[in-house]
């Protein structure tokens, strides 16, 4: 069944501009997300396009006194390439779906089951009362756990193969996501469109030119 679900991401990058089957699912502390299964039809031919035109970065972190490599791959657009057109036509429509621009689209590749990401909320995004992140993964699917802050039962999801997912409200605040690693897993790129977004202790502004 998988395999055959599979074959729909070979026709042309197509995406639902009406958001028939997006879902919106309520979660604890003024958090919730949005669901679409399939918003991005044609997901195999952006995956493609992604993985052999992108400059994909290999990232090192601080983590217990030491520096480690982000077991996983990263990119931000236009800097590191330009992609596949539709990316602009994604970010163009989740902009006046959610009244909010979406100027910023970057990219993490996870090549396999070895490559995730921890539990974390976005760096920025956890400062403030509201935020909103929307991402479309494409390639196989991977599962994607999300979690109050400060740890408990976790819901999951299984992303991959044109799925969109909008976490809003304060998801990135009171709650964590992650992408656990797997014995075995073919490769995804997650598609990330966000607000530029404004630290909550950044300096205030003059005014000045």
């Amino acid at each position: 069944m998988a395999a055959q679900l599979g074959l729909f991401g070979k026709e042309a990058a197509t995406i639902d501009r009406c958001f028939g089957k997006l879902v919106r699912t309520e979660l604890a502390e003024g958090a919730w997300f949005d669901y679409a299964p399939g918003w991005l039809a044609g997901h195999a031919d952006v995956m493609e396009a992604l993985v052999a035109s992108i400059r994909w970065r290999q990232e090192r972190r601080e983590m217990y006194e030491r520096m480690v490599e982000v077991p996983r791959l990263y990119a931000v657009l236009p800097e590191d390439g330009v992609g596949h057109p539709v990316l602009e036509l994604m970010r163009q429509v989740l902009s006046e779906k959610y009244a909010s621009a979406f100027s910023r689209v970057s990219l993490g590749y996870y090549r396999d089951g070895r490559d995730s990401v921890a539990w974390h909320g976005d760096r920025i995004a956890r400062q403030l009362p509201d935020a909103l992140v929307a991402t479309v993964s494409v390639g196989t699917p991977r599962r994607f756990l999300l979690r109050q802050v400060g740890g408990g039962r976790s819901l999951a999801l299984s992303l991959g193969w044109g799925d969109l997912l909008v976490m809003g409200g304060s998801c990135q605040r009171t709650w964590q996501h992650c992408v656990p690693k797997v014995k075995h897993a073919a490769p995804r790129v997650a598609i990330m469109f966000r607000p530029i977004w404004v630290p909550a202790d950044a300096p205030a502004s003059t005014g000045s030119a």
